[in-house]
């Protein structure tokens, strides 16, 4: 599933293409033809990410609400400006071909995140997704405009220069201003919105009052938004937890330390598109893990192997449905 990182780049790409211009909406797939017709013909006026949902503002007090989801992701096809005075991951700066689309050689990880041109569930994961969904590849072939339509696109937004489509997402709705604030309160704290200090209070009162495991309550998006399997996972291994302690057990400045690291670990991952959680690498083990994931982890997708640290076999074992990886000597 995309994490926060994802979605916040999501919002920010949006930012640069989209915000004070008309949209042109439609529903290719047909699932959202009345929402699109809602929409179409717009100006956009503004956009938030929220944990692992994204909020469209539309004039007239119209919001697009989107949660991707297992398996969803926005494809971008025609000029995707970026900000030129921020390098890409490799250290190189953005550049555009002759339509104005960014190449800052931002596909280099094998799983096929931080993708300029496809945001969100990296494509062999979406292979798995139902076949009303299924997505079959990108939809601009660098000449045609608009770019074909390609795979089953729940939601197509347009403007003269830049298109998105949204493929396989969770939720895809339309919210007046009080739903979206009734849908924003019942999220957790997110270090990129709001306050980082009433955010880190937040989360402390949050996880300290609650019996639940901490594995559990890291992906409890009331409790903090934006946290995934991956970054649960690699944030319990670097405070060297037990990912069964509950909550109200867990010492509060470590809790504090938890929620410290998360705004460190999603600034990284807004910045580089990558879930990079390891620290002090080399040149040559940096530009590694950037491309590959099995380089970049501590103990995610590690069942098996010895830990890093202590040689102890990695455990995956499943809690709340989802897998989770850990080190029983790290984190006993």
């Amino acid at each position: 599933m995309p994490e926060g990182h994802s979605v916040h780049r999501i919002a920010r790409q949006f930012e640069r293409n989209f915000i004070g211009k008309p949209v042109a909406a439609s529903s290719p797939q047909g699932r959202f033809a009345e929402g699109a017709a809602e929409l179409d013909g717009r100006v956009a006026t503004s956009v938030q990410a929220v944990g692992k949902q994204m909020f469209l503002e539309t004039e007239g007090d119209l919001w697009l609400r989107v949660h991707l989801g297992m398996y969803g992701a926005w494809d971008f096809a025609g000029a995707i400006l970026v900000d030129p005075t921020v390098a890409s991951a490799n250290g190189r700066m953005g550049q555009t071909n002759q339509r104005g689309t960014a190449l800052e050689d931002a596909i280099y990880d094998t799983a096929g995140e931080n993708s300029l041109s496809s945001i969100g569930a990296p494509r062999r994961t979406r292979v798995h997704v139902r076949m009303s969904e299924q997505t079959t590849g990108l939809a601009d072939d660098g000449e045609q405009w608009p770019p074909p339509v390609v795979g089953q696109v729940r939601l197509r937004l347009l403007t003269d220069l830049t298109c998105a489509d949204l493929r396989g997402p969770t939720a895809c709705a339309l919210q007046t201003p009080e739903e979206m604030l009734a849908t924003v309160a019942k999220l957790g704290p997110d270090p990129l919105v709001g306050d980082v200090t009433e955010g880190e209070e937040r989360f402390v009162r949050a996880v300290r009052r609650k019996p639940t495991p901490i594995a559990l309550l890291l992906m409890d998006q009331s409790v903090v938004a934006g946290i995934g399997n991956v970054y649960r996972a690699e944030m319990l291994y670097r405070a060297r937890l037990k990912p069964h302690t509950p909550g109200r057990d867990v010492p509060e400045e470590l809790v504090r330390e938890l929620w410290r690291d998360w705004v460190k670990l999603l600034a990284i991952g807004v910045e580089t598109g990558q879930m990079m959680t390891m620290d002090d690498l080399d040149p040559d083990q940096y530009r590694a893990a950037m491309a590959h994931r099995d380089d970049r982890h501590w103990v995610y997708h590690r069942a098996g192997l010895p830990c890093r640290v202590c040689g102890t076999e990695i455990v995956l074992e499943e809690i709340g449905a989802r897998k989770l990886y850990w080190c029983p000597r790290c984190q006993a």
